[in-house]
């Protein structure tokens, strides 16, 4: 209804079950390059570009990245590809978007699997009451700032999105699989175009507008998985968001795994993935 054009890659036959992968910041839908090989056995794999990346449109005013747009956004794709429910998968940002969407349209969401982004509400009260989370979250409000926060991404050959990916403090780390120099290349293209940074940051710049949310509750099972080496989310979260699963809820953290999740140990999580799909969870959580 947006009038928007949404880019996607796709794997697996058309009619078998959806399953849409919402990627993070800063990424595009190569995130999920494992993940598409990986389930198009038994899943129409579907990864996005989300509203203002990559090859998707990119509207010019910030207003247009509220988190209600972003969620409206996710159920017209649903609906234009031709299906009313998925497998929902998220990660960082996109793992923001997969609990909204799995809060406000839950008839859409058969499964809620989510990377390394703790239920929205955990993450508003922990990060109130928790200075060492507000510091490590300091970009969201950097990124309230217009044009900067892009002029230094640009900065040094995009020395600073290199290093998110790459760097000891906040990339992958050595146990886990590096990103070779064709994923960087990969990322260092779709963000060099001209304005490519602005609608992934107007995301942000909408956030202070949306939360708290009025509605918490999520209903069907759900995946929370975790790399504990994330730079950018306290772990402690992960066990919270425990409380806002009114269904079967798992777990899993992966102690040497970075905020780059799927990425960093591809099998361990297509594994995990795997278990929590085939699992019969119809049994309320007690």
């Amino acid at each position: 209804d947006s009038g928007l054009r949404f880019h996607y890659v796709a794997a697996g036959e058309r009619g078998k079950p959806l399953m849409l992968l919402l990627h993070g910041f800063p990424e595009f839908w190569y995130s999920w390059r494992h993940q598409l090989r990986e389930f198009k056995s038994e899943y129409r794999v579907v990864a996005l570009d989300l509203r203002g990346y990559g090859e998707t449109d990119a509207p010019s005013h910030k207003e247009n990245y509220k988190l209600d747009c972003l969620i409206t956004d996710i159920k017209d794709i649903l609906e234009s590809l031709g299906y009313n429910k998925c497998v929902l998968i998220g990660h960082d940002w996109g793992g923001m978007i997969a609990w909204l969407v799995a809060i406000c349209y839950p008839e859409m969401v058969t499964k809620l699997i989510v990377v390394n982004f703790p239920h929205p509400s955990v993450f508003t009260e922990y990060i109130l009451r928790h200075p060492s989370q507000l510091i490590k979250s300091g970009y969201y409000f950097f990124f309230q700032m217009p044009w900067f926060p892009e002029f230094m991404f640009t900065l040094n050959d995009f020395k600073v999105l290199k290093s998110l990916f790459t760097s000891q403090a906040t990339g992958i780390g050595r146990k886990g699989c590096r990103l070779t120099a064709e994923d960087i290349e990969a990322y260092l293209y779709v963000f060099s175009q001209p304005g490519a940074l602005t609608g992934p940051i107007n995301h942000y710049r909408n956030i202070f507008s949306c939360l708290p949310l009025q509605h918490h509750e999520v209903i069907m099972p759900t995946l929370l998985l975790w790399g504990e080496r994330d730079a950018f989310m306290e772990v402690e979260m992960a066990e919270i968001t425990r409380i806002y699963v009114k269904n079967h809820f798992r777990l899993t953290i992966l102690s040497e795994a970075s905020h780059w999740l799927q990425q960093d140990q591809p099998d361990i999580v297509n594994k995990l993935i795997w278990t929590f799909l085939k699992e019969e969870t119809t049994r309320k959580r007690e």
